[in-house]
């Protein structure tokens, strides 16, 4: 569906460029100023409002862009030189349609990025974990080269700094699924392709689990030049991707996981079966890279993420003692367990990051059962089946809103010794519910499970708006004061 012509960058000056869906994450950002710097005619189109739309159209109010808001006009994309598409565009779109009939050459900002970047990519993809790990990759990787550079489905767009990008550089990426699906008419591939884990999501945009697997194995296929992947050990569908396995050939394979988990174990970084240290295993050495109590991340699924990184990042060079240091160094991601504030006695933890059902399933095993947890979002078809057990299992209260509320709470079993469950209209009213609910030692954690569409224009802005009205929580008579916590 999308162009394979690389064309040089010159020639898009003059063109007549429609971007479709600018949207709050960074892409769309991204794209329209490097546009504009080559000197092409932009017009963006999005149907999002301009008052939804403000923060990212103050950022751009300085460039000479056409913008049409709150609806699409056909005229914009059938009089197109060149029409780049938002990964949240579904390609099924008929405006987008109307363009292949015609001819109009289609592109996405990642498909430029890999078509011009001249530096070496390493890339991260998976269900559950990509943020933490590609943030862990590239902590790791500027220890060696302090300009490494970090982007891709994290909110930031490296198109504008393309030029900056040498041949001997790393970028380190983190790729959904859609972004994997649209590359995959390209012949470039990421030098280092890591994959965390696999499980169904997006099946609202992914006809099937097949075609969501099919996408995220795009990551995996033979490219020019030597090429590195890295696998999870542990996950059989993954671990199946290996040369050898479903067609892939790929110049190396290392792995990450539990070595108590996988036999025969293999080249790569693995946890010590007593969950103390990851070391590096090759050619049947074993080499210390850090112990466990160094990683300041809570939760076994974070030593996991930091086991996959550690195991990218000797591939691409870095040395052992420079990935110990920025795990020692490395703190919480933004929207993923971070601490949000405390007040009386109660710690709120800040993991909107958490999408699909495992991520927030991973939380409540790595920090129950005193837990009461904000569960419930907007629908991407996924089954809460397994986390309505752990739910029972692993919290303490559980706080429900959103379009999947009813679809959580029935699949939370009906036993004694259960949660108890409360239903919210707002995001407010859910952290009003779970002070309510919550002691003094518990932790309210929002994770939800699912996507914020319903009630937000993501997981950014729903994970701040959560930091703001923890924050503005006020202590109960005769308790401790708000504890600010980290930003």
């Amino acid at each position: 569906m999308f162009t394979k012509v690389i064309e040089p960058l010159a020639t898009l000056a003059g063109r007549k460029v429609t971007v479709m869906g600018l949207g709050l994450f960074g892409g769309g950002q991204g794209v329209t100023e490097f546009l504009c710097r080559r000197g092409a005619r932009v017009t963006v189109t999005d149907l999002r409002s301009e008052e939804v739309l403000r923060p990212t159209l103050a950022e751009l109010a300085h460039l000479p862009v056409e913008w049409v808001l709150g609806k699409h006009r056909e005229e914009d994309f059938l009089s197109a030189d060149l029409v780049i598409a938002s990964p949240a565009v579904p390609r099924t779109a008929p405006l987008l349609q109307r363009c292949v009939a015609k001819g109009i050459p289609l592109e996405t900002e990642m498909n430029l990025f890999f078509k011009h970047c001249r530096g070496r990519i390493c890339g991260v993809t998976g269900s559950n974990g990509k943020t933490t790990t590609t943030h862990l990759v590239g902590a790791m990787a500027a220890q060696q080269w302090p300009g490494v550079k970090l982007g891709g489905n994290l909110g930031r767009s490296l198109l504008p700094e393309l030029d900056a990008i040498a041949a001997d550089d790393w970028v380190v990426l983190e790729l959904s699924s859609f972004q994997l699906e649209d590359l995959a008419g390209l012949d470039r591939r990421p030098e280092v392709a890591v994959v965390t884990n696999l499980s169904p999501n997006h099946l609202d945009r992914h006809a099937t689990y097949g075609d969501y697997a099919a996408a995220k194995k795009e990551i995996l296929r033979p490219a020019a030049g030597p090429s590195t992947a890295v696998l999870n050990g542990e996950d059989p569908r993954v671990r199946s991707w290996a040369p050898g396995g479903s067609g892939m050939r790929l110049r190396r394979t290392i792995y990450f996981g539990r070595t108590a988990r996988v036999v025969p174990a293999a080249d790569g970084a693995w946890i010590s079966e007593d969950g103390t240290e990851v070391f590096l295993g090759q050619r049947g050495r074993r080499e210390h890279l850090f112990a466990a109590a160094d990683l300041a991340l809570p939760g076994r699924f974070n030593l996991l993420n930091a086991a996959a990184a550690a195991a990218a990042a000797w591939s691409m060079g870095v040395e052992p003692a420079k990935i110990a240091d920025a795990v020692r160094a490395f703190r919480a991601v933004e929207h993923r367990l971070e601490p949000a504030a405390a007040c009386d006695g109660v710690q709120y933890l800040n993991d909107s990051i958490a999408t699909t059902p495992e991520s927030t399933i991973a939380a409540l095993e790595a920090l129950g059962p005193n837990v009461i947890v904000i569960c419930g979002g907007s629908r991407k078809g996924c089954s809460f089946r397994a986390l309505g057990k752990v739910i029972h299992r692993r919290a303490r209260g559980v706080v429900l809103l959103g379009q999947t509320a009813a679809e959580i709470r029935a699949s939370i079993p009906s036993l004694p010794g259960g949660p108890e469950i409360r239903a919210a209209d707002s995001l407010e009213e859910a952290v009003v519910q779970a002070r309510a609910l919550a002691r003094s030692g518990d932790r309210v954690i929002l994770s939800p499970a699912c996507p914020s569409y319903d009630m937000f224009v993501n997981f950014v802005e729903r994970g701040r708006k959560f930091k703001e009205i923890a924050r503005s929580l006020t202590p109960s008579k005769g308790a401790g004061a708000v504890s600010p916590g980290a930003s």
